[in-house]
């Protein structure tokens, strides 16, 4: 098992496969002109696999594949189909946009639960937020994948004068859609422009429901993100991820390896451990696993405690892109 100082035992790894993307979502991305990284960078399909299976030895039970965008990848279905000859459970995080292009493999894989990134419901406002005009396909999508049975997770980044006024048609789309939409809060990152003012809080959002439809709280499990509710009447249900203003640290089970196979123990730190040089010299990789695991802070990566004091250009880390979501 990986347990840290805090004793938080880490199960559960993100593996980024990419730092392209086909969006150019504005609270992920920075502005100016972004160099993605050539292939041979980029782990390969069978070092992806390695290291998975390294981790899995380590009490790894959950993986999910991240970019960028994973589906942009033209090797996804090989990647998948071989980490589904791991005894884990595999989850995505995508955009939506090629779905239908691997759906099939996705089957394959045993993957019953997929995560989609949608920050409007309004076409024009899609448009605005991730600077491509896909919003017909990315909801074509969404309802192909609740046709073949799998559950839909919709990740909406809630940024306050933008789209915090969508928040009860999300809410409305849950009525005859088994969906589960879960609101995030605005995190600080690399060059993505973070104005604390831009936070549109959890509890302002939970609250501005609660003024029109009629909750009830769901068991939220012990390494949930997200705190759960269902509405009364509704087929889906919604959750919140208040990253920000209502942490989760006492409890982050998670892991994350970046497209160049950097190890980070915390989304929020700036320590990156190498794991793909020793990998490829045939080093062994696990005390550097381990060393990872012990140095993890207590909350945020070490490097704030309270948000509303944050000063965005003093956090050293990458960009969301380029860590992996």
């Amino acid at each position: 098992m990986l347990v840290d100082t805090f004793n938080r035992v880490h199960d559960y790894l993100r593996i980024s496969i990419t730092d392209a993307c086909n969006f150019r979502c504005v609270y992920c991305m920075p502005e100016e002109n972004i160099t993605f990284l050539k292939q041979q960078y980029l782990m390969s399909n069978e070092e992806i696999f390695s290291l998975a299976k390294i981790f899995v030895d380590l009490g790894v039970t959950k993986i999910r594949l991240t970019g960028g965008e994973p589906l942009v990848r033209k090797d996804f279905g090989s990647i998948v189909s071989k980490l589904a000859l791991l005894p884990i459970k595999i989850g995505i995080t995508t955009n939506g946009l090629l779905l239908d292009n691997y759906l099939e493999d996705i089957k394959k894989a045993d993957i019953v639960s997929i995560n989609i990134s949608l920050d409007s419901l309004r076409k024009e406002k899609f448009k605005t937020i991730t600077q491509r005009d896909h919003f017909d396909q990315v909801m074509k999508n969404i309802l192909l994948c609740i046709e073949n049975n799998l559950y839909v997770k919709l990740n909406v980044v809630t940024l306050k004068g933008v789209n915090d006024s969508e928040i009860i048609d999300f809410v409305h789309l849950t009525k005859n859609l088994p969906i589960h939409v879960r609101f995030i809060e605005y995190m600080p990152f690399s060059g993505n422009n973070w104005d604390k003012d831009k936070v549109f809080s959890n509890q302002i959002a939970l609250q501005t429901i609660e003024n029109q439809f009629s909750l009830f709280k769901l068991v939220d499990e012990k390494n949930d993100t997200d705190k759960k509710f269902g509405i009364f009447g509704h087929a889906g249900t919604i959750s919140f991820i208040s990253t920000l203003t209502d942490t989760f640290c006492s409890t982050c089970n998670r892991l994350r390896i970046t497209s160049d196979g950097k190890l980070k123990n915390c989304l929020f730190g700036k320590e990156e451990f190498d794991l793909i040089t020793p990998l490829r010299n045939g080093e062994n990789i696990v005390p550097i696993i381990v060393n990872a695991i012990v140095k993890k802070h207590e909350k945020l990566g070490g490097q704030f405690v309270d948000y509303t004091q944050v000063v965005a250009s003093t956090l050293e880390n990458r960009s969301m892109i380029k860590i992996g979501g």
